[in-house]
């Protein structure tokens, strides 16, 4: 039977909190009578996740799908892998961790029922620590603001994506992207609803603030090129003001004579332009970088095992 509901769990070393995800998870999807696939995406874990993905295969054979990745190839390339094996009307993406209860996916599949073809989420009542809420504020502001892209709360991977918008992601042959940003620009009809968020259920995050400033980079370069268009208009009234400055000085010469005072203050200046010189060569450098990616053509994840109902087992 071809299911109506694909459910997305990309995993690393999440031995702690897999049976408590597999204790709630089932039992929801089970109460929607409808039927349903979790696809499991291990994404190099070095624990025993892989042991219990394939003891909760053995359990529920005729739900559960278990790909296993050769290596960690991060965790959008991971949702990557699991939409290439999906088969539902419907695609949720969940995360491991339990922050985002399993219960309110009924609440995802209602709005797409009612017709948005991609459903966003915003944490209510965030349990995470002061320093990443107010981090995540700052960067999805700026984010916003230099993409276009409206997600209210890019950190919540609990969404849900129509088909269409799913096999367009799958034909999108880029490296490096960022899942929402892009189903977000396929969406003619997004949505976005508050859900609950709860404190880890155990383990600890894979998400330091290195990572998360490197995503925003991501995003902002993946998806817009206004970071380069900003640079260009700040090179161009640098030159204009150093210009003017110029003459000041020149004429200052003529008419006060030459002088030593004010040395420090050029000095000064002279390291804040270069300071913003080598922003902007780091800047164009993320751009170069994302060309390079590309055209090598490597592959974005590799395959190692998949356990379901249509594979043989290993």
């Amino acid at each position: 039977m071809i299911p109506d509901v694909s459910v997305v769990i990309p995993i690393y070393n999440e031995e702690a909190v897999l049976p408590a995800l597999f204790a709630r998870l089932y039992p929801v999807l089970d109460e929607l009578h409808r039927p349903y696939e979790i696809v499991f995406v291990d994404d190099g874990s070095i624990d025993r996740s892989v042991a219990l993905l394939r003891r909760q295969y053995e359990a529920r054979p005729d739900v559960t799908r278990v790909v296993v990745l050769n290596g960690n190839f991060g965790q959008h390339m991971a949702i990557l892998a699991a939409f290439q094996q999906t088969k539902g009307r419907c695609v949720v993406t969940l995360d491991a961790d339990l922050q985002n209860p399993p219960e309110e996916i009924p609440r995802l599949l209602a709005a797409i029922d009612e017709g948005a073809d991609y459903v966003g989420t915003i944490r209510k009542n965030r349990q995470d620590a002061a320093w990443r809420r107010w981090a995540s504020r700052v960067l999805n502001a700026l984010r916003e603001r230099t993409t276009g892209i409206h997600i209210g709360d890019q950190g919540c991977m609990l969404r849900a994506y129509e088909r269409t918008i799913v096999d367009l992601i799958n034909r999108c042959p880029e490296s490096n992207t960022f899942v929402p940003a892009l189903a977000y620009s396929f969406a003619r009809a997004p949505r976005e609803i508050e859900v609950a968020h709860a404190e880890r259920a155990a383990g600890i995050s894979k998400y330091s603030l290195y990572r998360l400033i490197r995503l925003n980079f991501d995003l902002m370069t993946g998806f817009s090129v206004v970071p380069l268009q900003v640079f260009s208009m700040v090179g161009l009234a640098i030159t204009g003001l150093s210009f003017v400055l110029v003459i000041v000085l020149a004429v200052r010469r003529l008419i006060v004579g030459p002088e030593a005072e004010g040395l420090f203050t050029l000095f000064g200046i002279v390291f804040f332009l270069i300071g913003i010189c080598l922003f902007g060569i780091g800047l164009l450098g993320e751009y170069v970088v994302r060309i390079y990616q590309e055209v090598r053509q490597r592959p974005r994840y590799v395959i190692r095992t998949i356990l379901g109902p249509d594979e043989p087992r290993p």
